[in-house]
């Protein structure tokens, strides 16, 4: 479609800023003039807030449609199982507190002794969800270890809330169970659990707005350092650097679909310089929806060989979707920051559950020890007021006090109620000894739905095991080419840009995705969310989108006649 309204944003912006002399001081924390047009180009063009104005629009759509808004990655789903149970344990746990002391509606707090044989006579067998919890107090005794009353005494205090979260970072039989669910489902056969540490975080985002605080603050990235990201990629994600004003210099190390979205050798090699600091992916990625592919996983192991202080921080929240995934974690867990995030698979995005794992031996505690003695002295004054040892503070500690900036440390901390119901998810998970029937009909949802699509744009579908099929990017031109020819395609290049496109799609025919190009992937085309409307929708979705690209060959066909005449 017709070069962006973006590019002449982009002139018109540096023109402006060189004529009135601003943003074009140097160093490091000044804001370049290029900074400022291409956060001024995020302002103007990011794919969010682009849509956001579509859904206004599909509201009063000139057909009259109902609108269909595959434009969020919300999930139409929930899991109930872990719902129920929190429900109940809740329950059980006010008991408990009762049981302590019970004056009007004040009560006292639950007490460790014999608190599993209360809980044995409380809960009845029969009872589907009594049944679940039961089951989920044996596996942590038989298969993880934990003490049951030290278990039921952790669950009870943090399901009511009534003290802060300790230790901060994660309570500990919490993370013995959280450790237990990343292991069966991302790290692929790989024993790691014992010697992963465990952050829960208000979801996913939060998570990476407190690592690349804690990597700044540290002098792990300093300003003006390369990180690569590998696009194309969730769009907030690669506007953090900026918008933190941190001074990182970004570079992309971009998959294609000529690759079937795995990262090509020409790419990867850009990691091997030393002077790119950190590698930050998503994966699977978003919008693609592909899992790297086990040969750049062994790739990556020889990245690290060349360039071994790279720090590679990966967001897994889609893993579960791909069969047989494997995180980068489970094959470089030294230099890996782990984000993972339960809000898609269990419809929980209004929770806010998300977590950062870290190897006990990994490159960011290295790097510490081996900063200047300035900069050691400036962070050991830092943390001097939260510890006693600030230079044995390792980093992921230091990222749980960063979150709360340092002076805050004591009450830090994600909310126990919320540890409780990131525990109870993966309970739902763990206490399956073969095939978790929740994922595999989660699975199988966003399958049918992705089946359903392609069937209906006539589009092959890509049904291996790298796809996780949550969200698919299809090409509008290549679509309008395929089904119009060539001429009408190259009419439609020059007549209309992506936005035009995506507006008339909305304005038109009540239907909402989101534009590609804002999240780096290529030209023409649009992201469609998998998880939010019905199997059938997405069927109509098509029907939509052909009739949108009809009307435009009407258009186009009226305008040949007048060229003709």
């Amino acid at each position: 479609m017709k070069k962006k309204t973006a590019e002449l944003v982009l002139l018109i912006f540096c023109i402006t800023a060189l004529l009135s002399g601003s943003g074009i001081a140097e160093g490091a924390g000044i804001i370049t003039m290029q900074q400022e047009a291409e956060e001024q180009l995020q302002r103007e063009l990011g794919a969010f807030e682009i849509t956001a104005n579509q859904r206004e629009m599909a509201k009063a759509n000139e057909a009259g449609y109902p609108v269909l808004d595959a434009g969020r990655g919300n999930p139409n789903w929930i899991n109930t199982q872990a719902r129920y149970a929190f429900t109940r344990f809740s329950d059980f746990a006010t008991q408990e507190c009762e049981r302590d002391m019970s004056v009007g509606a004040m009560a006292g707090h639950a007490q460790k002794e014999g608190i599993g044989d209360r809980f044995d006579a409380a809960m009845n067998p029969e009872n589907s969800t009594d049944a679940f919890l039961i089951a989920a107090v044996d596996y942590c005794v038989d298969a993880l270890g934990l003490d049951k009353d030290s278990l039921l005494k952790e669950l009870a205090d943090a399901v009511i809330g009534d003290y802060y979260p300790s230790p901060s970072r994660c309570l500990p039989c919490t993370e013995v169970i959280l450790n237990a669910y990343l292991q069966s489902t991302l790290y692929h056969g790989a024993d790691l659990a014992g010697e992963t540490m465990v952050f829960p975080t208000e979801g996913g985002s939060a998570a990476m707005v407190y690592i690349f605080d804690a990597l700044s603050h540290n002098r792990l990235l300093r300003a003006g350092d390369q990180i690569a990201i590998g696009t194309p990629i969730f769009t907030p994600y690669m506007q953090i650097p900026s918008v933190k004003n941190y001074g990182l210099v970004s570079i992309d190390v971009t998959s294609t679909e000529a690759e079937n979205w795995d990262i090509a050798e020409t790419e990867l090699a850009k990691l091997e310089d030393p002077s790119v600091k950190a590698f930050f992916l998503v994966n699977p990625s978003n919008p693609a929806s592909h899992a790297l592919s086990e040969h750049t996983l062994r790739r990556l192991v020889q990245v690290i060989e060349k360039n071994p202080d790279l720090i590679i921080l990966t967001d897994d929240v889609y893993g579960t979707f791909s069969e047989n995934f494997r995180t980068v974690y489970s094959v470089l867990p030294y230099n890996t920051i782990l984000v993972y995030s339960f809000s898609k698979l269990y419809g929980v995005t209004g929770w806010r559950t998300g977590l950062i794992a870290m190897n006990q031996n990994n490159v960011c505690d290295r790097l510490l020890g081996e900063l200047p003695e300035e900069d050691r002295e400036f962070l050991r004054n830092e943390y001097a007021i939260v510890t006693s040892e600030p230079d044995e503070m390792l980093f992921i500690d230091r990222v749980v006090a960063d979150s709360r900036s340092i002076g805050l440390y004591h009450t830090s901390g994600l909310s126990t109620p919320s540890q409780v119901f990131m525990a109870l998810m993966s309970l739902t998970h763990l206490i399956h000894a073969e095939e978790d029937p929740y994922i595999r009909l989660a699975n199988e949802t966003v399958h049918a739905r992705y089946t359903a699509l392609m069937t209906a744009l006539s589009l092959p579908a890509d049904d291996s095991d790298q796809n996780a099929q949550y969200y698919t990017l299809v090409d509008v031109l290549a679509l309008a080419e395929s089904h119009y020819g060539t001429d009408f395609a190259a009419w439609l290049t020059e007549s209309r840009t992506e936005i035009d496109f995506l507006n008339d799609l909305a304005g038109k025919k009540g239907v909402v995705l989101m534009y590609g190009p804002g999240f780096s992937a290529p030209e023409g085309t649009v992201r469609i969310s998998l998880a939010n409307l019905n199997e059938e929708d997405y069927v109509e979705i098509a029907r939509r989108l052909f009739e949108l690209l009809e009307d435009y060959a009407v258009e186009y066909e009226q305008e040949a006649m007048k060229d003709a005449a």
